[in-house]
């Protein structure tokens, strides 16, 4: 019996699973890859002791993708999502943000903000794609590093209460 092989330029599907201690210290080293500002261990370990919602993606046994939500009442923050540099441009961002999005409605929120770099124009198209508008900007909020000077933040906000709609 012949195998098929897959067609060009697909890859393995991504599973989706809460993000583990034994994680931790794996994330904590992409995220230093990917930011320029990264969270330590210790912020991801926070995270999880105070019961945040935090996900990874996976790919053949490799974390490609993790996010980190809060919540609180009536509302929720998206604090992280981060996908690996050979990850990007597949979807998975959207994918995750969904996610994080999902969880947050499913636990009441009416509302989601998040904050980005004014100068992040793929995660800022994101947003706006996924609903999110700016309501605030935080001068400075991002400190400098060896390579960049400090950096403003957008707050965008999203939506999440159900629409209602009129009648009698």
């Amino acid at each position: 019996m012949a195998t098929i092989a897959p067609a060009s330029g697909l890859r393995p599907a991504v599973a989706w699973r809460p993000l583990e201690p034994g994680d931790l210290a794996y994330v904590a080293a992409l995220e230093r890859q990917i930011h320029a500002a990264p969270w330590s261990i210790g912020n991801f370990r926070d995270a999880l002791a105070a019961g945040y919602c935090a996900m990874v993606g996976e790919r053949e046994g490799r974390i490609v993708a993790f996010g980190v939500l809060t919540l609180a009442p009536g509302e929720a923050q998206v604090l992280n999502v981060s996908v690996v540099p050979d990850a990007r441009r597949e979807g998975l961002g959207r994918t995750l943000l969904r996610r994080l999005i999902e969880v947050a409605a499913r636990a009441g929120a009416e509302q989601c903000f998040l904050e980005v770099r004014v100068s992040n124009a793929p995660a800022l198209a994101l947003y706006a794609a996924e609903g999110f508008e700016p309501v605030a900007r935080r001068d400075d909020y991002y400190p400098a590093t060896a390579t960049t000077p400090r950096e403003d933040a957008l707050v965008l906000r999203r939506d999440l209460a159900p629409r209602r709609t009129g009648g009698g």
